[in-house]
């Protein structure tokens, strides 16, 4: 039977050891935290997963949640109008774009909270060694050779630094935007929809994005409150802040003050529980995939520890999925053959060949959008085909190649579309 270590317990590093484990693997999860902890902790992190990701949760019989969580039908997009002179958003902004697209495929969100330490304690109910212990450099060198292969699901921390930043895929050397996370109850349905379950991605031209997710956690249904502001501009006022109530207040303030008709909704909300909120900021980089150990052993990367976007597209969780199922594919089909250098590439550039296309869209999202995005974000209202396409595109981000970076490639959708042969 071969023994594999995985250092990490989040999406990526529990999906891929539980498939592991239902395949006859010995695997040991090393995790600095108790499920007990985890449950009970600050929030980690914003998820939205859609329908590809969670298909490899119900491939693995992981989609536990499934039943609870909101069932989100729709992906909304609102654009908060320009001042001609500035180029930014005014104080007390209208929309210039406001549409909602439908999801082919329903997305949901669990409060990693809940789904980590679920995942945990059925992962060691199945008779997994789950090892409680911050794993440093040293602690993987003594690992190294009691086990066919060493996984680093972490990406936080020490062990990050064992995999080498790649410059020709990391175009950003520090933070692109500040990020600030609330989970609330009493959120208000949208009254232009109030049926329909949807994520809402609000753009503030000049100053950020807030997204509104709804949620599964650990005390039931909530919604998600999550600013990325432009560092040094107006939502960039988090650090420092350690009381919930505070952060909070201030996330209402730029809401009220950016994005009205979402702060309409949200006049009666309160923090889900003490340990809902989160702040923080670090630069999209993507990694080479083998990180040595002193002792010559050899480790290979996963998930954000060698391709970390940042969360302006919402595909970090489901990135962390797709890279699970990858890697298993993978290691399964390796059968007793040796985990070398070379199959630890070859197996990084198969989930290469799904994960560029989030960098690309994510890093073209960062930046200013040139005209012909706005122009696409626009005709969103006039034609639900383009709001459909650009919602599910969150799905499958591969799908923004034909016609989202180009303008000739815009112009010739829109065209399609216009002449009533919108291309799926």
């Amino acid at each position: 039977m071969r023994k594999i270590l995985v250092v990490g317990a989040g999406q990526a590093g529990l999906q891929l050891a539980l498939g592991l484990q239902s395949r006859g693997y010995e695997v040991t999860v090393m995790s600095q935290r108790t499920p007990d902890e985890i449950r009970h902790g600050r929030v980690t992190s914003t998820q939205v997963m859609f329908d590809r990701a969670l298909q490899h949760e119900r491939d693995a019989g992981l989609h536990c949640w499934e039943d609870k969580a909101p069932v989100i039908e729709g992906l909304g997009v609102s654009v908060a109008a320009a001042d001609p002179a500035t180029g930014t958003a005014p104080d007390f902004p209208a929309r210039a774009v406001d549409w909602l697209g439908s999801l082919r495929g329903f997305a949901q969100s669990v409060d990693q909270r809940v789904k980590m330490a679920g995942w945990m304690e059925l992962f060691a109910a199945r008779g997994g060694q789950l090892v409680i212990h911050g794993a440093a450099v040293s602690d993987l060198d003594f690992f190294a050779g009691r086990y066919d292969l060493v996984l680093v699901a972490a990406g936080k921390g020490e062990l990050v630094s064992m995999f080498a930043r790649d410059g020709a895929r990391s175009p950003y050397d520090r933070p692109q935007r500040a990020l600030s996370v609330a989970y609330v109850h009493g959120l208000l349905p949208r009254t232009d929809a109030p049926d329909v379950e949807a994520v809402r991605c609000n753009l503030v031209p000049g100053v950020g994005e807030l997204f509104v997710i709804p949620c599964l956690t650990v005390s039931g249904r909530c919604d998600i409150l999550f600013w990325e502001g432009l560092p040094g501009g107006p939502l960039d006022v988090f650090q420092g802040v350690n009381d919930p109530g505070e952060h909070l207040s201030l996330v209402l303030e730029l809401m009220e003050r950016h994005v009205p008709w979402e702060y309409a909704r949200a006049v009666r909300v309160e923090l889900t529980d003490g340990q809902s909120t989160l702040a923080g900021r670090y630069a999209p980089t993507v990694r080479h995939p083998v990180g040595w150990l002193p002792g010559g052993g050899a480790a290979l990367g996963v998930a954000d520890v060698v391709v970390a976007n940042d969360p302006v597209t919402g595909q970090g969780s489901n990135s962390a999925s797709k890279c699970a199922a990858c890697y298993l594919e993978a290691i399964v089909e390796r059968g007793d053959l040796p985990f070398d250098e070379a199959w630890m590439r070859r197996t990084f550039d198969r989930y290469w060949a799904q994960a560029l296309h989030v960098t690309r869209w994510t890093n073209t999202m960062l930046a200013p959008p040139p005209a012909h995005v706005r122009t696409l974000l626009g005709a969103g209202m006039r034609h639900q085909p383009v709001a459909d396409r650009i919602a599910n595109g969150f799905d499958d981000p591969a799908d923004f190649e034909d016609f989202f970076y180009e303008p000739e490639a815009a112009e010739r959708y829109l065209a399609s579309v216009a002449g009533g042969a919108a291309p799926e």
